[in-house]
């Protein structure tokens, strides 16, 4: 299992973001969290097999309709072993 955080920059919060990215990772049954932080970009910690993780990386690039993702910030953190995918606050 592998870990990575990400900062998504961008168009990426009030178009649905984090809910797609929830709907990715629970269909690629990857865990973890996805957020909004204050000076708009999103924040997300994927974990899972090497293959899941890189999937939903693709995926998180793209965005939903209506985002425009102008950046990937991803970096390697230790797995936590956690039970599901949310939408953290």
């Amino acid at each position: 299992m592998i870990r990575r955080r990400v900062v998504v920059s961008g168009l990426v919060q009030g178009v649905g973001y984090r809910y797609l990215a929830r709907k990715h990772a629970q269909r690629l049954g990857v865990v973890g969290w996805v957020r909004n932080l204050p000076d708009g970009t999103v924040e997300a910690e994927i974990e899972g097999d090497e293959a899941s993780v890189a999937t939903m990386l693709r995926r998180l690039e793209a965005g939903p309709p209506g985002s425009q993702v102008t950046g990937l910030a991803v970096e390697e953190v230790a797995p936590l072993g956690e039970a599901e995918f949310r939408i953290a606050r």
